[in-house]
């Protein structure tokens, strides 16, 4: 879009000179009347140096790719909660965790704690090196997988990476994006009110959304209770992409949904998944996998 109008500023001096010229043969020599000022020139100049202020979600999303590519590595801190509700009983999992977040080469190094409503807690950590992830939870050997896999993609929280799946939602979405400008900020926005999964399964967020619920489908399909796309319920999403409106880096990142699983009786199982970040700032370190983990 920017480029548009930098075409039309090259354009435009050309036909006026062109026209100049043709005025200059048909009356004979005048005193430079095409010429301009040497205040006009440096105008000119100026305007063409000065690039087009950002409007549109994707011009906003290139300068925070440009931006957080600026500094080598950044921290990131993640708290996250999930639960599921029947009859007022809840059973509900917290989680918590530092992220830090190379650039050049891409890397990622998480380590935190994930604890239970009855007080387990058991430790996670995760690395991101040249396209696989590596994951040892608890005592558990570690295990690599590609980034693809969807268990990694549920495990690894990427604030840099929502840059490029917010990018992908403008060009999808449309006008279901909302950008706001606000307190210093720039609030990039896509969600759902409570619907059918059926009339909004096709959006990138909401196939997001479930892939982080199909393990928790799962379980609930393991313990007796039927779990049928069709009939599920999205109870509301929310994911935000808040940028400094300075610097243009990435403040914080959520993601918020829940779904509705029919259950006897007319009752519904609830499930709800709430994650934050937030940049801590940069990161003078480097990450690189330990000996042993392949």
């Amino acid at each position: 879009m920017r480029s548009r109008f930098r075409c039309a500023a090259l354009v435009l001096p050309l036909a006026f000179s062109l026209a100049a010229c043709g005025a200059a043969e048909e009356d004979g020599p005048v005193e430079s009347a095409g010429a301009e000022s040497p205040e006009a020139t440096q105008s000119s100049e100026q305007a063409e140096a000065t690039p087009a202020a950002p409007e549109s979600p994707e011009d906003f999303l290139d300068l925070a790719e440009k931006a957080m590519a600026e500094e080598g590595a950044w921290t990131f801190s993640v708290q996250g909660q999930e639960g599921l509700t029947l009859q007022g009983h809840k059973s509900a999992a917290t989680y918590r965790a530092t992220v830090r977040r190379g650039m050049e080469p891409e890397a990622l190094h998480s380590q935190g704690v994930s604890t239970s409503s009855k007080g387990t807690t058991k430790h996670e950590e995760i690395y991101v090196v040249d396209g696989t992830a590596h994951l040892k939870e608890g005592s558990a050997p570690w295990k690599a997988a590609p980034t693809s896999d969807p268990e990694m993609q549920n495990k690894v929280e990427d604030a840099v990476a929502a840059i490029e799946e917010f990018r992908e939602y403008a060009q999808a979405a449309g006008d279901e994006m909302t950008l706001t400008k606000r307190d210093g900020t720039i609030e990039l926005r896509v969600g759902s009110d409570k619907q059918k999964l059926t009339a909004v399964r096709d959006r990138a967020w909401v196939k997001k959304a479930q892939r982080e619920f199909d393990p928790t489908a799962e379980q609930l399909r393991d313990a007796g209770i039927p779990v049928n796309d069709a009939q599920l319920t999205l109870s509301g999403l929310k994911e935000v992409l808040v940028l400094d409106s300075k610097t243009y880096r990435i403040k914080s990142h959520r993601f918020e949904f829940g779904f509705l699983v029919p259950y006897a009786g007319g009752r519904d199982i609830a499930y709800e998944q709430d994650v934050r970040q937030e940049n801590q700032g940069t990161f003078d370190g480097k990450i690189e996998l330990p000996a042993g983990v392949r």
